[in-house]
């Protein structure tokens, strides 16, 4: 498990971060922690969090200071009580065990994808957005969450897997109507860093009645990531690799339009959903339109008609065909943290 929180940490921060972990590991009422400011104390306890999302059951605190103290005593607010506490322990860490079982001698890129598609398939995001849906016992143990509860729970069962993993966060933006931080993960992946939305792509899977899963935003580097996602509001590594993001690694990233045709042609005569990253430059609404007249050409000679939503900021479209009395229709995917119908 990577603690890449506390290790960004100086002496007296990481000091008071292993005194909250054991104190919340043990259900203390009162911790004892050495005097730092609230907001330092807040940032400390927050990304000891993210290090640990196992620890579901804290999520908040209070603190009491005394005056010329060299210490304070932090009070962990608990959001069940300990007996309970320890029955959710207790089922999770076996749902752990029986859901990455199947995955224990994949190779690190298949248990990352095995994590994601089992988010993707099984999670739903939570409008109401409960207390336990921002931690792990919303996704795994009842099959809802927010953007922060999935990240943590793909993390806890990356980390269960022994693959190297961490959950990254970003601001707001209410100039762009965001009105909240969003969390996903870095994963690495044979000694190489990616960015990894489960979150995204489970909102973009959820946008068809036919629903198939989405990879839009597996494994992608920071150019790729930042089309979408605000700046990172804490310290993360960087992913520099371009090469091998999910529609590359399946060659189902196109460069040139006669490859968007031929692979139309096939989804139109077989009657299966195309979904394809266009890499022959920037997706311009020119681009765009010459890609939609090659998809309607090829259905066409299939007598179908297509429908067609794009993922614009990843240059990601989705095709599928039917038959010719049905509209053909183009629509605007936007992949979110799940606010959004």
């Amino acid at each position: 498990m990577e603690q890449y929180y506390y290790n960004h940490m100086n002496k007296p921060q990481q000091a008071t971060y292993h005194s909250i972990f054991v104190g919340v590991k043990n259900l203390s009422d009162e911790i004892q922690v050495p005097a730092l400011s609230g907001e330092e104390l807040y940032n400390i306890f927050f990304q000891m969090r993210l290090d640990h999302p196992e620890i579901f059951w804290v999520t908040n605190f209070k603190y009491r200071y005394y005056k010329d103290s060299s210490n304070l005593i932090f009070i962990p607010e608990y959001l069940f009580e300990k007996n309970k506490i320890r029955e959710h322990q207790k089922a999770l860490t076996a749902r752990v065990e029986k859901l990455v079982r199947p995955a224990q001698k994949m190779s690190e890129w298949e248990k990352e994808k095995y994590v994601h598609d089992f988010i993707c398939e099984n999670v739903r995001y939570d409008k109401l957005k409960k207390a336990y849906s921002h931690e792990i016992i919303g996704p795994l143990g009842q099959s809802v969450g927010v953007c922060e509860g999935i990240a943590k729970a793909v993390k806890v069962l990356l980390d269960a897997l022994g693959v190297w993993c961490v959950i990254a966060i970003c601001g707001n933006n209410p100039e762009k109507g965001i009105k909240y931080r969003h969390t996903w993960n870095i994963v690495k992946i044979n000694g190489i860093y990616y960015h990894l939305d489960a979150t995204f792509d489970n909102s973009l899977g959820k946008d068809h009645e036919n629903t198939e899963i989405r990879y839009d935003y597996f494994n992608l580097d920071d150019q790729q990531i930042f089309r979408d996602h605000e700046p990172l509001i804490a310290p993360a590594p960087h992913c520099n690799d371009h090469d091998h993001f999910y529609y590359k690694e399946k060659k189902l990233s196109f460069t040139k339009q006669e490859d968007v045709y031929k692979r139309s042609l096939q989804a139109a005569k077989k009657g299966k959903v195309l979904v394809f990253h266009w890499r022959g430059g920037y997706l311009t609404k020119e681009v765009l339109n010459e890609l939609l007249d090659l998809i309607r050409k090829a259905g066409m000679e299939k007598e179908k008609n297509a429908m067609v939503s794009i993922n614009w900021p990843q240059a990601v479209l989705r095709v599928q065909y039917a038959d010719i009395q049905v509209q053909e229709s183009v629509m605007l995917e936007e992949a979110n943290e799940g606010e959004k119908d």
